[in-house]
């Protein structure tokens, strides 16, 4: 039976209890810790009902964050137990990344092999694509940098749970050689992303370059590949909420409350850099590409809700496609550029990965120089292609990459609690990005024609109105 008033009721309990706790914290108030303890369960009982009647798995992921809090903030030694579901959840995780990678950079590059057919419209998509992302990358770094949210947890804590490691110092050379792989199965085993994705690049053009007749069964195969793995993903997530709680809970009973601050500054850093990022590259884009802006927020503000709600660019993409086709866009340009961008031109994604990687080393006390931090995000840049469909799929990247760094885990399993929040935000810049992408080509292209007559249902009525009128008129002749 769905109650119509448990929405407000699950916000006044949970805000209430939290206020009261803050306050107790503080010495502003004295109560039994039994009674606060009661109210605050009292809360998250009537938060799991709101989610029994949502049913929502984005939902749930975020109950689980509030029960895991809970459970690591009352009774901590149980809470460290739980951290063996996190590790599950993470393992789980892992196994998705080779074939993901390569599956998806296989598709996104030989899927396009004939030249003649994209023309000048690829190498302009793909400039523009390169050129919005490194941006996105920097306005990520300075913003981590300038915030420096991980800085302050304390790293000692983590050793009981795994060996910190520092990023050994490399050379020119080694980074180099770093990047080609040997042995394509020994780079999955030790989880070398990026020598994953140098093996799937160079795969996928020599598969380019092979006839029609041979290339097609490999691409069947890719294609089938990145479905199965996007549908694994799936339902791995299914699991998140008991790993997103197990998460907070190790992370609160094993590390206190204090570093949640330090998520919560991670999350409004996030915030504020892909505001930034809206207004400092997409603004100015859309202005010199001479887009409507009033009209063009018109026709993404449904598609960009579905990503919101969904975490998913995937979910939102046929919507995005019509309207940036009722905005002006040729078909043709709209059907190569939005499915390509949804590969190569993750804005929210990159800046994210930036902001996360380095937030990963400065919560284990490790200090990255300006070029190991390029290198890494860099790394990040490339590995992330093709995975904009699968909710919170960063974090697979994400866990990748770092493990191949060198770079402890443990503060991934705190960014855990915190990835559908994050989610929400980036997958919107994504596709914000993705359908800014097409009207910019289109325009490059000479083909942009934002007309008020094109694809609009309000210009039709006029003259469907005239049509009446004349039959009308015709009538008593």
């Amino acid at each position: 039976m769905r109650i119509p008033y448990l929405p407000l009721a699950t916000l006044i309990c949970i805000t209430l209890a939290a206020i009261l706790t803050v306050l107790q914290q503080y010495g502003f108030i004295s109560l039994p810790a039994e009674a606060l303890m009661a109210v605050r369960w009292a809360g998250i009982v009537v938060l799991l009902g709101y989610g029994l009647q949502k049913r929502s798995l984005t939902t749930w992921i975020l109950i689980s964050m509030v029960v895991g809090a809970e459970i690591g903030y009352d009774f901590p030694a149980f809470a460290v137990n739980l951290n063996v579901l996190s590790k599950v959840f993470l393992k789980l995780i892992k196994t998705i990344i080779a074939p993901l990678i390569f599956a998806t950079l296989v598709v996104g590059i030989a899927g396009h092999a004939n030249l003649k057919q994209v023309g000048s419209m690829g190498w302009k998509a793909i400039v523009y694509f390169e050129v919005v992302t490194t941006l996105a990358l920097f306005i990520g770094l300075a913003a981590i940098n300038l915030s420096k949210a991980g800085v302050g947890i304390d790293a000692g804590l983590a050793q009981s749970h795994e060996e910190i490691q520092a990023v050994p110092a490399q050379t020119t050379a080694d980074i180099i050689l770093h990047v080609f792989p040997e042995n394509i199965a020994k780079s999955i085993a030790e989880g070398q992303v990026l020598q994953i994705v140098v093996f799937s690049v160079l795969f996928a053009i020599a598969l380019a370059m092979v006839s029609e007749k041979k290339r097609r069964p490999m691409l069947d195969f890719c294609e089938s590949l990145s479905e199965t793995m996007f549908k694994f993903t799936n339902i791995i997530m299914y699991f998140a909420p008991v790993g997103v709680g197990a998460a907070i809970a190790y992370t609160v009973g094993h590390m206190g409350f204090g570093i949640l601050l330090n998520l919560f500054q991670l999350l409004a850093t996030l915030y504020v850099a892909l505001l930034a990022f809206a207004v400092l590259v997409l603004l100015p884009v859309a202005l010199i590409a001479r887009v409507p802006i009033r009209r063009f927020l018109k026709a993404i503000s449904g598609p960009v809700s579905i990503a919101f709600a969904t975490t998913s660019s995937e979910a939102a993409l046929p919507r995005a496609m019509e309207e940036m086709e009722k905005l002006g866009v040729p078909r043709r340009i709209v059907a190569f550029v939005m499915p390509t961008g949804y590969s190569f031109n993750l804005d929210g994604t990159t800046l994210y990965l930036a902001l996360a990687s380095v937030f990963v080393a400065q919560a284990a006390g490790i200090d990255l120089t300006w070029e190991q931090q390029l290198v890494m995000v860099f790394t990040l840049m490339l590995t992330s292609k093709g995975v904009a469909g699968v909710p919170r799929a960063s974090l697979v990247i994400l866990l990748g990459t770092v493990a191949s760094f060198n770079l402890p885990v443990w503060p991934v399993f705190a960014i855990l609690g915190i990835d559908e929040l994050m989610d929400m935000a980036r997958t919107s810049i994504n596709v914000t990005g993705n359908c800014l992408a097409t009207a910019v080509v289109a325009r490059w292209e000479g083909e942009f024609d934002p007309q008020p007559e094109v694809g609009l249902v309000e210009t039709s009525m006029p003259e469907i109105t005239q049509d009446q009128e004349e039959q009308k008129d015709q009538v008593p002749a």
